[in-house]
């Protein structure tokens, strides 16, 4: 086709038609930026295409990691509450001077604490990729909510128990207890003794406040979560 192209060039010079070649390097110029043009154009929209096929991709595993987050949130949003009602029966029993054995089974419901980790992995890949890739500027503001906000604020209350239990309650179940299973139970050395001791009724309480700041901020993600994912489902039909 080059060679095609030259000889007519060659024989529009020979035959001194200066006017025609004129007009034909014009119209070879003209063709060789419509097809440099036309490949921008096959490649941008290749590159559409991809950043498409990139965005359905992630988006499915961001929800995916959102159902997962959900369902773990749950559990031990349910922990907590449980915690909670049980900490409120003791406290109502022990206030009635009723140190029975069954207040063992529930402080080995109270005395612990909740573990969460967020599933991210999915909005990391998005991150370094950029969150531009997700073309809805509202299903990206809250995204960047939900990771970059919601929970650190949720890791700042699960810490606040868990160095409650660590600090002070551990020390406690060292020296005044007898026996201890991790949600199991919690046996005293005296339970007469142990409850009757203001500053131990003073701990669950404070307990029991940590862990209702830990209820609220656990439940403000799985509405987020949800309100999250229903935009997802929206956007992306």
């Amino acid at each position: 086709m080059i060679k095609f192209f030259r000889k007519i060039r060659f024989d529009l010079m020979e035959n001194n038609k200066t006017a025609k070649y004129l007009a034909y390097a014009i119209g070879e110029i003209v063709l060789v930026v419509l097809g440099i043009l036309i490949a921008l154009q096959l490649n941008n929209h290749n590159e559409i295409l991809k950043s498409k096929k990139f965005e359905q991709e992630i988006i499915f595993l961001i929800n995916q990691n959102l159902e997962q987050d959900s369902i773990a949130l749950s559990a031990r949003l349910f922990e907590a509450k449980l915690a909670n009602h049980y900490t409120d029966s003791l406290l109502a029993q022990v206030a009635n001077k009723n140190y029975a054995d069954n207040l063992n089974e529930w402080m080995g419901k109270i005395i612990c604490f909740e573990r969460f980790q967020s599933q991210s992995s999915a909005f990391e890949v998005l991150k370094a990729k950029g969150i531009e890739n997700v073309t809805d500027n509202q299903l990206q503001l809250e995204l960047i909510s939900y990771y970059d906000e919601y929970l650190f604020s949720l890791y700042k209350s699960l810490e606040d128990v868990e160095y409650s239990f660590k600090t002070d309650w551990i020390p406690i179940l060292k020296s005044q207890f007898l026996d201890f299973k991790w949600r199991g139970y919690s046996v005293p050395i005296d339970s007469k003794s142990f409850f009757e001791d203001k500053s131990n009724i003073v701990l669950f309480k404070l307990f029991r406040d940590n862990r209702d700041g830990e209820i609220e901020q656990m439940e403000a993600n799985l509405k987020k979560i949800a309100e999250i994912r229903k935009q997802i489902k929206e956007v992306y039909k």
